[in-house]
């Protein structure tokens, strides 16, 4: 079977599957498992490299105000691909094309596999959705159960612990906290999200909200970026006013995350998520984080009159 992914977490949940070897071409995102990286493109994006926050956030609201997507399918690319068969997402124009993207010029298209999970719940249905359609459904149950066991692993090291304030920033400037499944993801990992509600898409919010939610943690993890650029994009957070006197930034738990990988893409990798997320909310009781998943970030000490 020939496979061709419009969604990273597509391409991710066919490595979870075993089926890497039928991935015939993905998106320009896609970029685990690293065999991947070698594939035809189908994809591509009018955001240029390098961009801040800012930049793209105003890039991204100006194409939806024009009924426009940043993002791009190659038709060229897709009908050379040949695929038998398109996995999908529904959920966000903004991190992905969706399905609704799909060019008319590509002749008739083969079947498509949605993936429209908002929740670890869904997440789960996805991976299920995909193992029926690609024919390994015993598979995908036994894919399921074993990352089940991952979550019920880190449920039981941190019953009972003490469960600290957690924000997680899914975009600085502006603000977004984590949405969907990502309070899901704080909860799993011993703590209590402070600025969003679970299974909800994420909508920017002030800083005096963050202000006043006062977490003790902070874990900056921008959409589609890895550790080393949510780094180097922390002063976007940590210049703001009344940042140094929050708990987290008082008690150097200030965090950047490769959002990219553990938490943008609803795939099997969000169970990666919550256990990095343990790491740094319960450090006793867990093995560090690899630099690559997560690193602190230097907070300025408070100026005191």
């Amino acid at each position: 079977m020939r496979i061709a992914s419009l969604v990273p977490a597509g391409t991710e949940i066919a490595w979870a599957l075993g089926l890497t070897d039928q991935v015939v071409a993905v998106t320009h995102d896609c970029d685990f498992p690293p065999a991947v990286r070698s594939l035809p493109r189908l994809t591509s994006s009018t955001i240029p490299r390098g961009a801040t926050s800012a930049e793209i956030d105003h890039l991204v609201r100006s194409a939806g105000q024009r009924g426009e997507s940043t993002f791009h399918v190659d038709p060229a690319a897709l009908r050379a691909a040949r695929p038998d068969v398109i996995l999908g997402q529904t959920i966000c124009r903004v991190c992905a094309v969706t399905l609704d993207q799909l060019p008319s010029e590509i002749g008739s298209a083969p079947p498509t596999i949605p993936l429209t999970g908002e929740s670890i719940d869904g997440v789960f249905a996805d991976i299920r959705r995909v193992a029926d359609g690609l024919g390994v459904a015993e598979l995908g149950a036994r894919v399921e159960r074993e990352l089940r066991a991952r979550l019920r692993t880190v449920g039981e090291r941190v019953a009972g612990r003490g469960r600290p304030r957690v924000a997680c920033l899914e975009w600085l400037d502006p603000v977004f906290p984590g949405g969907h499944w990502v309070p899901e993801q704080v909860e799993l990992a011993g703590g209590v999200d402070v600025v969003a509600p679970p299974r909800r898409p994420s909508t920017a919010i002030e800083w005096s909200e963050v202000l006043a939610a006062r977490p003790d943690v902070l874990v900056l993890m921008p959409c589609g970026w890895d550790t080393q650029r949510a780094l180097a994009e922390a002063r976007a957070v940590t210049d703001r006013p009344g940042f140094v006197d929050l708990p987290a930034a008082r008690s150097g738990r200030v965090f950047a995350t490769n959002g990219s990988a553990y938490f943008s893409r609803p795939g099997p990798r969000l169970m990666d998520g919550v256990e990095v997320l343990a790491a740094l909310l319960h450090a006793d009781a867990f093995p560090a984080p690899s630099p690559d998943a997560a690193v602190r970030v230097p907070t300025p000490a408070p100026v005191r009159p």
